[in-house]
Order: C-alpha cells, then structure tokens, then sequence
C-alpha cells in the first residue's frame, strides 16, 4: 500500500530557513510539481494585523521560496485574496512578505482584480457535495490557476467553525469570490470539494505548514500564541491536515473534511497509511489544544450552525444587510478587541519569544 508522506521538522529561529529548504526535500517538492509550467504561491493572511499564530511567517514564506528554487521551481507567482474583513494589500505590508517577493523578483496577483484574472465557470467531474447547491447557477473560479502548480502556506492553529484550519481551508480564499460566506453551513463539504476542484485544475499541490508559534482557542483570529518549533511539508493536502489536527490533540476522523476527502479517496486522512519523515517524535506530540469562541465567531455559529436562526441565513447574509455583520467583525475584531487585548499579546510575543523576535528583524 501507497502511502502519503508527511514532512515534519522541530526547529529554532537560527535555522528556520535552512530547516524549510530540508524540509521541502523530505517531502519530495520535486515530485510534487510541474516544473514546465508556473507555480501560485497562495500564503494564508488571515488577519492584515500582526498576531502570533495567525498568518503565514515571514520565514516560511522565505524558506518555502528557497526550497522551491533549490528543487528547480523558478517561475513562482503570489496570489492574494481578500476577505470581507481582511485587506490583502496592508497584510502583504505588515506581515513583511512584500520584502521577501521583491528580493525574489516574485511578482504578486490579486484574484479580485479584473486585469489580473477572470472568474469563470467550471464544471467539476468530481460529484461535489455542496457547492452545486450552494452555488446552482454554476460555480466559478479565477481562470489564472487552471494549469498552475499551487503551494499554500497555512499554519498550524484551531477555527471555531471547523476545529482546526489547515491545507485544505487555505484553498477557500483562492478559489471561491466574495459570496464564498454562503458556504458556511456546509463548510466541511465545501473544503472537500475544493479539493477536488483543486486536483483537477493544478498541475501539482504542496503544502507548508508552520507551528513555530501555534494557535489555540477562538481561531482563526483571536488565539492564544503557543511556541511549539515544529514546520511540516506535504504533497498530499489530506494528510498534512490530519497530522497538524492530531498535533493539536484532534481525532481526524471527528473532522468531517478530513474524514471525506479521506472517503473520496482525494487524500489520506488515516494516520496509519501516512508515512513521517524528519523527526519523527515531534509528530508524536499532543498539545491538547481547546477551540473556543469569541463574541463574532460566536454569533456566526448561531447563524451558520448551532440554532434555528441558519434559516434566515438568506435575508442576513444574501443580502445588502450582510454589510452590517461585516462591519460588525470589522469592528470587534480591529478595533476593540486588537486595541483592547491583542496588541499587548503581540507585544509580549515580541519581548519574550524567540519567534516574536525573529518576526522583529524582518524588514517592513
């Protein structure tokens, strides 16, 4: 039997960038990709705000670039995406990545920007689980990742709609537009189907994913920071997911996407027929990890999940009204509780962390 390989490497701010160039090589980058055509660097900025845990570092996107050039990958390409409550253009900014693209000569796209890319609409030969519902007028996606390579870059930490947040949940952005909120009562289904989706467009998926420092509790914004060292890579989206979430202290077989990709046979979600490589006893590790909520995810999880008020999901959130609960995340999140309680956070992770004070010597 087959198995899917997992990379995982324990490492330290002196060696990061060495580790993720090590790392690309033991999960087999050179395999995984199509070096004839161009590769999406698709990094995850959750938050356009600097808060531990929660984006992809600047070291892992320096370190995957290099390892995706020592394997032969030159013909690299970033693609951000924004969020009804995420601003891409100061993430890309504050979070130092734009440095980074600019050392490299890598230029960056944006999906929402018509002279960059067209949505267009594509017909699946996967059976998707939801999306035909959600979406039944036709699905559409940016016309620039049909026959690219994509590596994306999530990091390891807890989502208070879907336990963890990994691989798979970091192809949402890219691949659906603005209305991708409508899917949130089917959120598992819909990562599954953008796996597939994803499978047959690109001519090849990576995954980097970075745990230096974790995040735990009312995810994906609000965590709380956790150094935790650890850098994973894998070709196989599944498997990448499934060993972070075990990592975490989660059962992938009660992680619904996890558990049907591993049933359409999309990804290996099992972690008996997942091979890891590196240092193997890191993979071992059991953090006990708590997701929570906060006040905005709280209330969406009424409306998407948890109480009769998802059937007025239309009249909130298909129509203009929607701008009010978008202006209301906006709010609690940037301007109360950023002010309030994360910017001390933030602090204390630059003062005493060693990953805090890496992120501090990058240049803006």
């Amino acid at each position: 039997m087959t198995k899917a390989k997992v990379a995982i490497i324990k490492t330290s701010p002196d060696r990061v960038i060495e580790d993720y160039r090590k790392l690309c090589r033991l999960a087999e980058i050179e395999k995984a990709l199509d070096n004839s055509t161009a590769t999406i660097l698709k990094d995850n900025i959750t938050w356009h705000n600097v808060y531990p845990g929660v984006n992809t570092t600047p070291w892992q996107l320096k370190g995957t670039v290099e390892g995706l050039k020592e394997a032969g990958f030159d013909k690299l390409v970033a693609v951000h995406n924004h969020t009804v409550v995420t601003i891409a253009e100061k993430g890309e900014e504050e979070l130092k990545f734009k440095p980074i693209y600019e050392n490299y000569n890598i230029p960056v796209l944006f999906n929402f920007k018509d002279e960059h890319m067209k949505w267009v609409e594509f017909k699946p030969s996967f059976k998707t689980l939801a999306l035909h519902n959600i979406f039944p007028h036709g699905i559409r996606i940016p016309d620039f990742f049909i026959g690219k390579n994509i590596v994306h870059m999530p990091t390891v930490k807890t989502h208070s709609y879907t336990t963890y947040t990994g691989a798979l949940k970091n192809a949402f952005g890219g691949l659906l537009n603005y209305r991708r909120h409508y899917t949130h009562t089917w959120i598992h289904e819909t990562l599954v189907d953008l796996l597939a989706i994803g499978r047959e467009i690109h001519t090849g998926m990576f995954a980097t994913m970075d745990g230096t420092t974790a995040g735990e509790g009312p995810g994906p914004r609000t965590v709380i920071p956790h150094d935790k060292h650890v850098i994973l890579a894998s070709k196989d989206q599944v498997a990448i997911d499934s060993v972070a979430a075990r990592l975490m202290g989660f059962d992938w077989r009660n992680i619904p996407c996890i558990a049907l990709s591993h049933e359409h046979k999309l990804g290996i979600g099992d972690p008996s027929e997942i091979e890891i490589v590196g240092d193997i006893d890191a993979a071992n590790e059991n953090w006990n990890f708590n997701v929570g909520v906060n006040f905005a995810t709280g209330v969406g999880r009424l409306f998407w999940h948890d109480s009769p008020l998802k059937y007025l999901q239309k009249l909130f959130f298909h129509t203009p009204m929607v701008h009010l609960f978008n202006f209301a995340s906006f709010f609690y999140h940037d301007k109360f509780w950023y002010n309030v309680k994360g910017k001390k956070i933030v602090n204390t992770w630059k003062d005493n962390s060693d990953w805090g004070k890496l992120f501090e010597s990058y240049q803006k």
